[in-house]
């Protein structure tokens, strides 16, 4: 072996290197990408819930419990004056995770020595933030509670009511979070890889000498990752519902028609990708950083997007999973109906025509070259 031959071409590999932009990226954006993405993600405390509160007593003693609460860093709370026959439509319209209702002569009662309690209804379609609400709850309670032991009124308890997932566990949470991911994977990452390869072993080009239009050959790629999408998502479902015991409340055609519009923006991605990577490791790398990681981040699928910065909280509302995982979790476990996932649906609905306009002009722009 003559080291000076392997200088010479690890000196012109490095050259390479140098000179493209799209490998530098890989090399020196990516690693501070993923460290800040990680760093600032991985927590799984939650802030700012908030809790709508019911105070049905209205008395200095009650008024003193909702500071309590107020002061609290977990908590954001506001006062809730609608009917109780509407309470459900605070978890509905995700208005609260929480409500806490005071009762009637809830003072009275404790003063003259009897028992009494107060209620705390929770949204549990996130497990992990729902036994972290009811704990600060709990503390928030036993506190307060503290301070009356030694007075003229007596301790009280708190009732927790566990809404949309009673067993708090963790299968009717993650299941749409897999589904999500899944359909991002053949969606948007097969898509891109395969029409690189295509496009660097010429089979495009061969492609483009027939008579075939431009618009036919996008459709006749992406409509097999459509029909397999939907294949794998209902496989997903089904298994989600008969193994792993997850509710399905709401309506199936409405999570069809929902899910085509996902996998429609995930596909929209994959063809703007497949237009930039010049080589399937560039297009794995860049379905990587921009469909994959922010789905498993930035979606709400595992960390509490409440808990991150303001800058990541403000990248996630360009993250398509954020509002289908809402639309999922909506659907099979509250039986959310579209308008109360309208704006989720808008969101999806403006982010795919955006996308597919995008990729439409961008493909068949570089197939007409």
């Amino acid at each position: 072996m003559n080291p000076r031959r392997v200088a010479a071409i690890s000196a012109k590999e490095f050259i390479h290197i140098i000179r493209d932009p799209r490998t530098l990226l890989i090399i020196f954006i990516m690693p501070v990408l993923l460290l800040m993405m990680f760093g600032y993600a991985f927590n799984l405390e939650i802030q700012d819930v908030r809790v709508a509160v019911i105070d049905d007593d209205n008395s200095a003693l009650s008024r003193q419990l909702i500071e309590r609460f107020e002061g609290s860093p977990f908590f954001t709370v506001f006062h809730y004056q609608g009917s109780r026959e509407d309470l459900e439509t605070l978890f509905l319209e995700r208005d609260a995770r929480a409500i806490l209702s005071i009762p009637e002569n809830f003072a009275a009662t404790l003063i003259g020595k009897h028992p009494a309690g107060i209620q705390v209804i929770i949204d549990a379609t996130d497990p992990n933030a729902a036994t972290s609400i009811n704990n600060y709850c709990r503390q928030i309670v036993t506190d307060f509670n503290a301070g009356l032991s030694g007075g003229a009124a007596m301790p009280f308890t708190l009732e927790s009511n566990i809404w949309y997932n009673p067993e708090m566990r963790s299968a009717p949470f993650f299941v749409p979070g897999i589904l999500a991911l899944l359909l991002i994977m053949i969606s948007a990452l097969l898509t891109s890889i395969t029409i690189t390869r295509e496009k660097e072993s010429g089979t495009l080009e061969q492609i483009l000498v027939s008579p075939i239009r431009p618009g036919e050959i996008i459709i006749g790629k992406v409509l097999p990752y459509i029909l397999i999408a939907f294949l794998d998502g209902s496989m997903i479902l089904i298994l989600g519902v008969t193994v792993f015991k997850v509710p399905f409340v709401g309506s199936l055609f409405l999570l069809a028609l929902l899910m085509a519009l996902f996998v429609l923006t995930a596909l929209s991605l994959g063809l703007i990708l497949s237009t930039i990577a010049s080589t399937q490791q560039v297009a794995m790398m860049l379905a990587f950083v921009l469909t994959l990681l922010p789905t498993l981040l930035l979606s709400g699928f595992i960390f509490p997007l409440a808990s991150m910065p303001l800058p990541l909280q403000l990248i996630s509302t360009i993250v398509p999973a954020k509002y289908f995982l809402v639309i999922v979790r909506g659907i099979l476990l509250k039986g959310n109906t579209i308008a109360e996932l309208l704006v989720q649906v808008l969101w999806l609905a403006g982010m795919s025509v955006v996308l597919l306009t995008i990729s439409w002009r961008k493909f068949s722009t570089n197939l007409e070259r």
